[in-house]
């Protein structure tokens, strides 16, 4: 069994973890969702852990679409 804050996923450009936990940062300010000190979210509710979830899928999408449109975030 893994540790509570160990972390199965892996980000194919490492460099992009200061811009996703940026963004994790704006999604819980947007949704009024507190984000835990200790980073463990096991006693976030299922309704506020999908609500980020959603949020940060949502604007990754819109980032990637201007991408490749051509426009610019």
């Amino acid at each position: 069994m893994a540790s509570r804050n160990s972390n199965s996923n892996s980000l194919v450009v490492p460099q992009a973890s200061q811009a996703l936990q940026q963004l994790k940062m704006e999604a819980a300010q947007s949704l009024g969702v507190q984000i835990p000190q200790d980073g463990y979210y096991g006693n976030v509710s299922t309704r506020d852990a999908g609500s980020l979830g959603g949020y940060i899928t949502k604007k990754l999408v819109q980032i990637a679409e201007q991408q490749l449109s051509g426009g610019t975030r």
